[in-house]
């Protein structure tokens, strides 16, 4: 499977201006895919909150009216892409930092963000998800992460009982703290032996820098490609799960994990 993923200069609290951007870049390199030669693109990845940035006062600007999903399913249908990426979501006076996976056909599945950034504040504007959600596409299995999640590790834990074979982090990680998150991107796939595909932002906001560092990696703790860092950037890769198939199996680490149950304090 082809995959692909923008590093997204997100413009402050404008989804019409991110929305417009994103679905020219989107265009382009479809069209560089059909006419190259390359294996189709069958996932494109966004990055946290890519209609917004990381807004602490999302009234106003998060979507309450379905109108960035019914966004992400015209692209999905006119493109055969599935989209991925995270959104402000306003549900019936709540809101939410929801991470939507949309498949060409239609499909739709959503996580909400577990882990809230109480560093930041998002705990004050926005609701806890409870569930931690998989989803089937093209015989992979993604698990949906965002940003703060990547520094739990027992929440993404790969298990017998509910398998996955890539992890989704989309981000909205500042500079600052840039460090952690390459460690924390390679050591989620060396210890769930899976692909990880972790896409940051770059710019900044008014609460700080960021500058990228988004990259995909395999089962080993390979890059199997990485932006630079400061600029918006486009970057793709090839998922293999024979290979991946073929390293668990062996090297079947995941046969001796430690078993253990999440549990609400």
């Amino acid at each position: 499977m082809r995959i692909a993923a923008l590093q997204l200069d997100i413009a402050w609290c404008a989804p019409a201006l991110n929305v417009e951007k994103i679905e020219r870049r989107l265009a382009e390199l479809m069209k560089q895919a059909a006419t190259g030669g390359d294996e189709p693109i069958a996932l494109f990845v966004l990055p946290e909150m890519f209609t917004t940035g990381f807004v602490m006062t999302p009234q106003g600007v998060a979507d309450g009216q379905q109108q960035t999903l019914t966004w992400m399913k015209r692209m999905a249908a006119d493109y055969q892409v599935a989209l991925a990426g995270s959104v402000a979501v306003e549900q019936e006076g709540a809101f939410f930092n929801r991470f939507y996976f949309v498949q060409p056909d239609g499909t739709v599945d959503h996580y909400d963000k577990r882990h809230l950034f109480t560093y930041g504040g998002e705990q004050k504007a926005y609701q806890s998800g409870e569930n931690r959600v998989i989803v089937s596409y093209r015989g992979y299995r993604f698990l949906l992460q965002i940003c703060y999640d990547l520094r739990f590790p027992l929440f993404s834990r790969n298990t017998a009982k509910d398998p996955y074979d890539v992890i989704l982090y989309v981000a909205n990680w500042p500079t600052s703290r840039i460090a952690v998150w390459n460690t924390l991107l390679v050591a989620r796939a060396l210890e769930n032996q899976c692909y990880v595909v972790g896409v940051n932002r770059v710019g900044e906001d008014t609460a700080t820098l960021y500058n990228g560092s988004s990259a995909i990696i395999n089962a080993y703790g390979k890059s199997l490609t990485a932006t630079s860092t400061e600029q918006e950037e486009l970057l793709t890769a090839t998922l293999d799960k024979t290979a991946l198939q073929r390293f668990r199996e062996k090297f079947p680490v995941l046969a001796d994990a430690d078993s253990f149950v999440l549990k609400e304090e």
